[in-house]
């Protein structure tokens, strides 16, 4: 046998024992021993392929070639290589673990290489965070035993356990009948019919019905399970209720998976949401810069058409900067600016402020504040104060300003038109004697007499007197008390006065056109709209007597607190249609061709103190503190804010709301997304008072009789 063995073995060519002991004379390399080695046919038993493919089952098992490679080169050197340099034994196994370098090179294995070796172990022992939502106390495979149908095996084996062999009943046939349900064999015995069955009683039963009835044994007593096979079911019931356990576990941990899934998808839709409303208030943002650009060609037009003839055409007419839509003018350095931010405070007046208008961003402001019958004027290029307007005898409580033209209301019942352009530093300075000149005089007959420049006024011309050439242009009187609001554009004016009574004015012409009166309004107030009503004797001071109107404000921010004694709290009007609010809490809208009013909005529970509206819907602010959006369509409450002290002014276009709440801050409502927002950063140190915007431009001035800008 062994003969026999040694001579197949004699009769293969060796090319693996030949390439591994080369002759002296003869030098291979390694790239022809590696290549020799894998292509040189080789003749096998089933034992060979055995022993190969064991060899080879850790290599197929793990990608770890680099350990591979340190565990072969640790091993005893063979049989099969003992010729070779260092004894190494060169199989299978050896070729499949060690990388294969088909390079000239002999560069060894380095601690570099091996480096992922070493970071291997420390990853298997770290710890591995377990997704969120997964059961902490349940492994894989307890999982999985919990979970395969062949978990309910035990039960099913302890079911058929207490199943015990009885007579047949006829069970499934009773369940059948109850449900209304036949047998096949019934089915095929219906086919005949009931004259073909003959009815025979057993008489066998019926003797048996007739003997003693014997006693039936339980059901449990005819069978034994054995103390084993009971300690079996124990263990098995056990198990049961761990894999319920186990199966509740999993349960619990797929709703609270599915719960973080709704959540995340509640935030992204959240978040789309979000995106919508933005692409709401981007599509509103151009509707307000179309209209900016139509209003813009109707000017330019206007102004060409002026330059052509100037004798004959007409001022060009400019929209009133409280409807003017669309972005305005702004120096390149305003997108510096940070919004939210008052990146410049003007500081002169020493009581709290009570009025501001402004012509446009970084154009000319016109301030005035309580006890100080001298509005200042601002270049908001700067921050620096221009000039004061001197004439009134009381305190300014109304202003607004249209390009260079200027209108305050004050206290002494009067209302002045002013031209800007013609204040300067040296009239301020000459002016103060005039002043006192002006305390003292007598009063005048109101009778319109001729100026040099052309206009008529109200007022005494003595020559030689800086009246002909100074900043008033017109002075209007006829309220008996103070005037608290105005409004004018083009040629017309409005005032409202604490005399409970509206005056409209001609500019052209300075004279009174109508007055209203808003005891007579009150008095015969047309029905409200349902469900808006409140009483009309809510205010019995302010509206059933014609006395002196004063209401205490609801304490601020800082706790204080003043008399509120501004009847008429803000009048506008748009074409023939005008809108007042009045102490009585009530929003009247008037046909200025008749002096009637003809709807009153009614809501508020206290004051109106300022007011605004567009074509579509009136905000309007109150001591209630709240501001109503009323549609002018309907006469119906559209929206309804509602803030923690009183509101004294605000201003709103069609994507936010903006005002003075009674606080540090400037309050803004965003219409769009429905959130509030506040403007504090250094801001005001008392609650703000009156604010002004446009477009991403606004000044407020405060209690602490500071004004601000801000960048919005």
């Amino acid at each position: 046998m062994s003969s026999k063995f040694k001579g197949k073995s004699a009769d293969r060519p060796d090319i693996t024992r030949a390439a591994l002991d080369p002759e002296p004379s003869t030098v291979h390399s390694k790239m022809d021993l590696v290549s020799k080695t894998l292509f040189a046919p080789f003749n096998n038993k089933k034992k060979d392929t055995s022993r190969i493919l064991t060899d080879l089952a850790p290599v197929i098992m793990t990608p770890r070639m680099m350990n591979a490679a340190a565990t072969v080169s640790s091993r005893s050197r063979g049989s099969l290589g003992a010729s070779a340099p260092g004894g190494s034994r060169l199989d299978f196994a050896t070729l499949g673990r060690a990388p294969m370098r088909l390079t000239l090179g002999t560069r060894r294995i380095t601690s570099r290489d091996l480096q992922i070796v070493e970071a291997t172990d420390e990853l298997l022992d770290a710890e591995i965070p377990e997704t969120e939502g997964i059961a902490s106390d349940v492994s894989l495979l307890r999982g999985f035993n919990a979970t395969v149908p062949s978990s309910e095996k035990n039960r099913t084996r302890r079911k058929q356990m207490r199943n015990v062999e009885t007579p047949r009943i006829g069970l499934k046939k009773l369940g059948m009948s109850a449900r209304g349900m036949m047998m096949e064999d019934e089915e095929e015995r219906s086919i005949a019919s009931e004259e073909d069955v003959v009815v025979v009683s057993r008489l066998d039963e019926r003797g048996k019905r007739k003997g003693k009835r014997r006693g039936r044994e339980s059901l449990s007593a005819a069978k034994a399970l054995g103390k084993d096979e009971l300690r079996r079911q124990t263990q098995e019931i056990l198990l049961d209720k761990e894999n319920l356990h186990v199966r509740r576990s999993l349960i619990n941990s797929e709703i609270v998976e599915i719960n973080n899934k709704i959540k995340a998808l509640d935030s992204i839709r959240e978040r789309l949401g979000q995106d919508l409303l933005k692409l709401h208030e981007d599509e509103l943002e151009l509707d307000d810069e179309l209209g900016g650009v139509q209003e813009r060609i109707e000017f330019e037009e206007a102004a060409f058409r002026q330059s052509d003839n100037t004798k004959t055409a007409p001022v060009p007419h400019v929209a009133p900067s409280r409807r003017r839509r669309g972005p305005v003018f702004l120096p390149s350095e305003h997108d510096e600016l940070p919004p939210g931010v008052a990146f410049m405070t003007l500081e002169s007046h020493l009581t709290p402020i009570t009025a501001l208008d402004f012509s446009e961003p970084y154009g000319t402001l016109v301030s005035a504040s309580q006890e100080d019958s001298q509005p200042r004027l601002w270049d908001l290029m700067t921050g620096s104060e221009i000039g004061r307007l001197r004439g009134h005898r009381g305190a300014v409580k109304c202003i607004q300003v249209e390009d260079n033209l200027c209108l305050t209301g004050a206290e002494d019942g009067s209302v002045r038109l002013w031209d800007l352009r013609l204040v300067d530093e040296d009239w301020e300075r000459d002016g103060l004697a005039d002043v006192a000149e002006e305390d003292e005089g007598t009063a005048y007959d109101g009778e319109l007499v001729e100026k040099p420049n052309g206009i008529r006024s109200s007022e005494p011309s003595e020559a030689g007197t800086a009246d002909q050439t100074g900043p008033c242009i017109r002075l209007f009187e006829g309220h008996s008390k103070a005037v608290t609001a105005l409004y004018f554009e083009d040629e017309c004016l409005v005032t409202g006065a604490s005399d409970k009574t509206l005056r409209q004015w001609d500019l052209a012409t300075g004279q009174c056109v109508m007055t209203m009166d808003i005891l007579w309004a009150i008095s015969h107030s047309q029905p409200t709209i349902p469900g808006n009503g409140i009483p009309n004797h809510l205010f019995p001071s302010a509206a059933a007597s014609a006395g002196h109107f004063a209401v205490p404000t609801p304490p601020s921010a800082d706790g204080s607190w003043d008399m509120y004694e501004d009847f008429v709290g803000g009048v506008q009007f748009w074409g023939y249609g005008l809108v007042s609010g009045s102490g009585d809490g009530a929003v009247r809208m008037w046909d200025m061709r008749t002096g009637q009013a003809h709807r009153t909005l009614m809501g508020h529970t206290g004051p109106v103190t300022c007011l605004q509206f567009d074509e579509m819907h009136i905000a309007s602010g109150s001591l209630d503190k709240s501001i109503r959006i009323w549609d002018v369509r309907t006469g119906g409450t559209f929206e309804t804010l509602k803030y923690d002290h009183a509101v004294t002014a605000l201003q709103f276009d069609t994507r936010k709301v903006i005002a003075a709440t009674g606080e540090n801050g400037v309050k803004i409502y965003n219409r769009t997304s429905m959130q509030h927002s506040s403007l504090s950063t250094n801001g005001h140190t008392q609650p703000v008072e009156r604010i002004r915007y446009m477009d991403r431009y606004l000044v407020s001035g405060g209690r602490d009789a500071a004004v601000k800008i801000w960048t919005l």
